[in-house]
């Protein structure tokens, strides 16, 4: 039996995928800015991508961004991550860096989801689903390959890795070259989530080919998709407003 995963009345992994906005301000001023602005968006969760923080090598400044994103939007879902360079991401912090930062946020009770990279040394994705999972707070273990499309049996893999080392949302993006690869990626998706997963799941393939799989998540089994407010934090993302008229429609017809 699938499970669905609640956070703040948001059922992730039934129905409609849940609409998942970044915040990628560089200041402190920037973040809060973008925060209140979520406010009037219709969004479902909130992603802080804190690897565009200036400061985000300070803990406490970290502590402070987040207490503030978490006043303005005390009833959303909010997700922390920073992403690294080799996955996309704005800097490098170090491993010892990462697995800090991210146990620190994990204890600090400030937020509801964890980001953790599953292509980081096993003991300490180990360890930040511990520090995450004993502060009541929810882990997504991801990888990105912002070059290709690994083959369907490899997505298919890196998935079910990440929900054996204990992801609550095993998560994946890829880039396509081809509109086979993008075919690649939903067949991938399609056989994880009726075959190998028993969470939810959360799959893309990136930039505009990918497009379709931001879209249809709901038929092929992707339970969030990421949609820009401001400025997109990946290549591809829509903005939100089309993004929940196009999902609606889908799951109308259903």
């Amino acid at each position: 039996m699938k499970q669905t995963i609640t956070i703040k009345g948001v059922n992730i992994g039934q129905g409609a995928p849940k609409i998942c906005v970044p915040i990628v301000g560089r200041t402190l001023m920037e973040i809060v800015a973008e925060a209140e602005a979520l406010r009037n968006i219709d969004r479902d969760i909130v992603e802080w991508r804190a690897d565009f923080f200036d400061q985000v090598e300070d803990t406490e400044k970290v502590k402070e961004a987040l207490t503030k994103i978490r006043a303005l939007l005390p009833e959303t879902p909010l997700i922390f991550t920073f992403r690294s360079a080799k996955e996309g991401g704005e800097k490098e912090i170090g491993q010892e860096g990462y697995v800090k930062l991210n146990k620190k946020v994990a204890e600090s009770g400030l937020v509801d989801i964890i980001d953790v990279e599953l292509f980081n040394r096993e003991e300490d994705v180990k360890v930040l689903i511990d520090a995450a999972h004993s502060n009541k707070v929810y882990v997504i273990i991801s990888n990105h390959d912002f070059e290709k499309t690994p083959p369907k049996e490899e997505i298919i893999g890196r998935l079910c890795r990440a929900q054996e080392l204990g992801a609550d949302f095993p998560k994946i993006a890829v880039m396509p070259n081809s509109a086979k690869d993008v075919l690649t990626l939903l067949e991938a998706t399609l056989s994880m989530n009726d075959q190998y997963s028993d969470r939810p799941i959360i799959t893309m393939s990136m930039a505009g080919k990918g497009l379709i799989s931001r879209l249809a998540g709901e038929l092929f089994g992707s339970a969030v998709t990421f949609g820009s407010a401001k400025k997109a934090s990946a290549p591809g993302q829509v903005a939100v407003h089309e993004l929940r008229n196009v999902l609606s429609l889908l799951h109308k017809n259903r």
